[in-house]
């Protein structure tokens, strides 16, 4: 396949809410004690976001290591239970839901995981792998019927099915993380977090597997969380874009709104990070160094999480309460003291 083109055309997507995240928290516990263990701190590692995911769309989450990302997309699933908030999915939330109706709704919901050699079972073949959530689930219980559509879900990803009885092992990276896509797409979820899909795959393959995920996203009508580090690439395949440092979302919006006029210090220090083709645009942007240490989500500064290494900080940026995401232009939420709301 080609690379992809950076500049795409977004397409059009839906008004309608597919999930909803309200004051979402996710803080795990700091404990000492050798025989009677107790609680002395938290990490927070999503510390009260919210943000609306529409039908159809995807939606970017990025930032540096360490920032929440992969803890948010797990806890939007419930494989982390958090700590408070809502996630509320096609109107229910899903946070309160006992077991059993949490167990039908996670056919809606799945996850391709980062690493495709650690994500699938070295013990298991190809179509057993495949085949898990469906005998999970008991859907296809005619084994003829279920062979067939493991066969087709192989040809939608790009794989042989004649390969059906092979080992991960016998795999390359890219075909792996296929095999990955093939079992998310198993359950025909409606929403999918993709888990920095790419970023553990070399660069010859990232755009194959990232326009396959395009291709699956139209012929299927999904909607993703993609996770990702790589900017670029995140500019091509999302139409808006969320930026998260500290366990918490800065700024949010249109993907090329974000990227060609980003109001955040830490989004438009992350931009002047990104390598670009032409060297006359690198010789004419300012690039922005990010001084001082990532403070410990165990032990957040004061105030805004970002004041202790913002260039531009000031008093306020240091006090209570930090500031709230507001809309600065339609669609455009930043949450910086210096930036006026619309």
């Amino acid at each position: 396949m080609t690379q992809p083109v950076m500049e795409a055309t977004r397409k059009k997507v839906s008004n309608e809410v597919i999930l909803s995240v309200r004051d979402l928290k996710k803080h795990f516990p700091i404990t000492a004690g050798f025989l009677i263990q107790r609680q002395v701190g938290a990490v927070r590692a999503v510390d009260g976001i919210s943000f609306d995911v529409y039908r159809g769309e995807t939606l970017g989450l990025v930032g540096e290591s360490g920032c929440g990302k992969s803890t948010t997309g797990r806890t939007i699933l419930q494989l982390y239970k958090p700590t408070s908030g809502e996630v509320i999915f096609e109107g229910q939330d899903i946070t309160s839901l006992p077991g059993s109706a949490m167990r039908a709704m996670r056919k809606q919901m799945q996850i391709i995981f980062q690493d495709p050699f650690a994500s699938l079972n070295p013990r298991m073949t190809v179509g057993s792998i495949i085949n898990e959530p469906l005998q999970i689930h008991g859907l296809y219980p005619d084994k003829r019927e279920r062979q067939a559509y493991i066969e087709e879900l192989m040809k939608k990803v790009g794989l042989n099915p004649y390969f059906i009885n092979r080992y991960p092992h016998e795999f390359s990276g890219g075909q792996r993380q296929r095999i990955g896509i093939a079992r998310a797409l198993a359950l025909k979820p409606k929403f999918i977090v993709c888990d920095e899909p790419i970023s553990a795959l070399d660069v010859s393959i990232q755009a194959q597997v990232v326009n396959l995920l395009e291709d699956l996203q139209e012929e299927l009508g999904l909607t993703y969380l993609f996770i990702a580090h790589d900017l670029s690439m995140v500019r091509h395949i999302c139409d808006r874009v969320a930026v998260m440092y500290l366990g918490k979302i800065v700024e949010l919006g249109p993907t090329d709104e974000v990227y060609d006029n980003p109001m955040h210090p830490y989004t438009q220090a992350l931009l002047s990070a990104v390598p670009v083709p032409d060297p006359a645009s690198v010789e004419k942007r300012r690039r922005i160094i990010i001084t001082g240490d990532l403070p410990s989500p165990a032990n957040p500064p004061r105030g805004c999480n970002f004041s202790t290494r913002c260039p531009v900080a000031f008093d306020l940026c240091r006090q209570d309460p930090d500031p709230e995401l507001i809309e600065v232009t339609p669609g455009h939420f930043v949450a910086c003291h210096r930036v006026p709301a619309l």
